[in-house]
């Protein structure tokens, strides 16, 4: 094991709508896309896509979405630990003018306790804040063995303080900001205070609010993705996370602002195709994004 992801699987249906219809209306999609879905899970495929393939600690429920998604995890030949649930979780995107709205229907209703894995050779933890018993559980064990730990806050979910105590790497959303009525800018401090050595905001086609390994606050811009080029932002910040864990274990004496700069691209790739399978790069499509934008 090289890396370890834990996190809510989803299986998301995207589809590209000129309207959303209603009453007894129909439309037909100008396009669509099936995958697999849910924060670290999204992101741990954007990372085997990358070349460095994790295990990953994921909800999985004995129906026919369930086998779908792991026949999804073998093609990429992640190690799925299945965390057993009884229905499949489902999203429904529905991509709009550069934004997007969701439909969840989820069942976190765990019907067995997470599986205790061996971390050896595990260099990198990545969580998004689902299954908080198995979260706070790895981050202890990986803060103990000196191995980066890192997470997606999305939301407010559960034991996020506690949490946030043993995480190096700390990268929100500003729907939490929103939540837990901070700025981004107290965002940034409240991370600070709980310890995390490097902390963010994401801030969609702003970019990246954060702070480095010294303490310094300053902005990443957003690559300038032109307008007409973007199709579907669901998933980005997903891919985003998966690509500077990558770049953590390609390159782990690299200080964070050049895993993010690489990070970047590979979310700004996403956000040109439809679904999250599709919007997942290559080395040679981060590579050559990041010299298309620096020309």
């Amino acid at each position: 094991m090289q890396a370890l992801f834990i996190g809510q699987t989803y299986i998301d249906v995207t589809l590209l709508c000129d309207a959303v219809p209603s009453g007894d209306n129909k439309t037909v999609a100008r396009d669509y896309a099936v995958s697999f879905g849910g924060n670290a899970v999204t992101a741990a495929f954007a990372c085997a896509k990358l070349g460095y393939v994790p295990d990953l600690v994921a909800t999985v429920a004995d129906d026919w979405l369930g086998r779908m998604f792991l026949d999804m995890a073998r093609h990429y030949k992640i190690r799925v630990h299945p965390r057993h649930v009884g229905r499949s979780s489902l999203s429904f995107v529905l991509p709009n003018n550069g934004k997007r709205a969701i439909i969840r229907a989820r069942d976190d209703k765990f019907l067995h306790p997470f599986p205790h894995l061996d971390l050896d050779g595990c260099r990198a933890l990545h969580l998004d804040g689902h299954q908080g018993d198995a979260a706070l559980h790895y981050a202890k064990l990986c803060r103990e063995r000196g191995i980066l730990t890192s997470l997606d806050g999305g939301g407010v979910r559960g034991n996020l303080d506690e949490l946030l105590g043993f995480i190096d790497v700390a990268i929100v959303a500003e729907r939490l900001c929103e939540q837990m009525k901070l700025t981004p800018q107290q965002m940034i401090e409240y991370l600070k205070a709980r310890g995390c050595r490097i902390g963010g905001v994401t801030q969609g086609e702003r970019g990246l609010f954060w702070y480095d390994e010294d303490g310094a606050v300053s902005s990443l811009p957003a690559l300038p993705v032109p307008a007409e080029k973007i199709v579907d932002t669901s998933g980005a910040g997903d891919v985003f996370h998966g690509a500077y864990i990558a770049s953590y274990l390609a390159a782990p004496d690299k200080g964070f602002a050049a895993h993010f700069r690489f990070a970047r691209a590979a979310a700004a790739y996403k956000i040109t195709h439809v679904g999250n399978e599709a919007g997942l790069p290559t080395q040679a499509d981060v590579a050559l994004l990041m010299r298309e934008f620096a020309a």
